[in-house]
C-alpha cells in the first residue's frame, strides 16, 4: 500500500513546495492539493462536512491555486506523484486547463494524477455560469476534450459546452494516459465508472476511476456488498485483472496542524491519506 498526503493549501504556514519535499524525503508516495477559485459570501449550497452554510475553517477562503501549487512542488522534488484532491476542471477554460496540465506532468516528468470533483460550491460554479444540475456533464465534456488535446496530433472536440476544431496542442503529457480519478464530497454519489451494471454515467466516460469522499470518518464500501477482490469500487462488479494498472483512490485523514504560523519544513497532522486497492482499477 502507498500512501500519500493532502495539504489544504492557503496563504499561511507551510508552503506547497516545502510540503511536498518533506513529504518525499519521508517516503510519502503522492502529494495532494484542493481547489477552489473562490468562495461566494452568500450560499445556498451546504458544505458537505458541516450540512450548512458554515465552512470547516477559512482555509476555503485562502487556497492556492493548485497547478501553480503544483509547479512549485515539482520544482523541488524528484520521485513524489503530484495530484489534486480535488480540481475543479468544470469552472476552468478546458483548452487553457489541459495545456496547464499537460506542462505541469511535463515539466515533473510525468507525476501528475489528477483528482477532478464536479463541485458540491455550487453557487462557486453558478459563477462560473455552470448550471449546478448540469455539472456533470460539463466535467465529461470538459474532460474528454482535454483527453483529445492531450493524445491527439491534430485535436478535435464537439460537444454541447466545448467544441473546437482541428488544432495543435503540445505539450503532450508525458504520461500515455494521464491518471484520472472522479472524487465526490456532496451531492449523489459518482456512477460508475466500469462496465458492470448500467449505472454508468458521466464518471465513466472521462475517469479511469473513482474516489469516495475525502473526510476523516469511517465510511462503509460503496456499492450493494462487499464484492469480490477484483470488484469495481464503485459496482462492486468482477472483472479481469489489467496488468501494469491499478485502481486508486484517497481517503483523507491528515490535516495541518493550524493556518497560522506553521513551521516551514515541518509537516504536523494527525494523520494520513491512503491509496488503497493496489491492483484494482475500474
Amino acid at each position: 500500500m502507498r500512501h500519500g498526503i493532502v495539504l489544504f493549501t492557503c496563504d499561511r504556514g507551510i508552503t506547497p513546495a516545502q510540503a511536498a519535499k518533506a513529504a518525499e524525503d519521508r517516503g510519502f508516495d503522492t502529494f495532494y492539493v484542493p481547489e477552489h477559485t473562490h468562495i461566494p459570501v452568500r450560499r445556498a449550497a451546504p458544505h458537505p462536512g458541516t450540512g450548512g452554510a458554515a465552512l470547516p475553517d477559512d482555509r476555503y477562503l485562502r487556497t492556492l491555486d493548485p497547478w501553480v501549487s503544483l509547479a512549485t512542488a515539482a520544482a523541488v522534488t524528484a520521485r513524489i506523484r503530484l495530484g489534486t484532491a480535488v480540481a475543479l476542471p468544470a469552472e476552468a477554460d478546458p483548452i487553457t486547463l489541459a495545456k496547464t496540465i499537460a506542462t505541469v506532468d511535463h515539466l515533473s516528468g510525468g507525476r501528475v494524477t489528477v483528482g477532478a470533483g464536479f463541485g458540491w460550491n455550487t453557487d462557486e460554479l453558478a459563477d462560473h455560469g455552470v448550471p449546478a444540475t448540469e455539472r456533470r456533464e460539463v466535467l465529461a465534456e470538459y474532460v474528454a476534450a482535454m483527453r483529445a488535446l492531450w493524445t491527439e496530433p491534430e485535436a478535435a472536440y464537439g460537444g454541447k459546452f466545448v467544441s473546437f476544431g482541428p488544432c495543435w496542442a503540445f505539450p503532450k503529457p508525458v504520461q500515455a494516459h494521464l491518471p484520472l480519478i472522479i472524487g465526490a464530497g456532496g451531492g449523489p454519489r459518482p456512477r460508475c465508472t466500469g462496465p458492470g451494471p448500467r449505472r454508468a454515467g458521466p464518471a465513466r466516460r472521462t475517469s479511469g476511476c473513482w474516489s469516495a469522499a475525502s473526510r476523516p470518518r469511517p465510511t462503509s464500501p460503496p456499492g450493494p456488498g462487499p464484492g469480490p477482490p477484483n470488484a469495481c469500487g464503485a459496482c462492486r462488479t468482477a472483472r479481469p485483472r489489467r496488468p501494469g494498472r491499478t485502481w486508486t483512490g484517497w481517503r483523507t485523514a491528515w490535516r495541518p496542524g493550524g493556518d497560522a504560523g506553521g513551521e516551514p519544513g515541518r509537516l504536523r497532522g494527525t494523520g494520513r491519506t491512503a491509496r488503497v486497492g493496489a491492483g484494482r482499477r475500474c
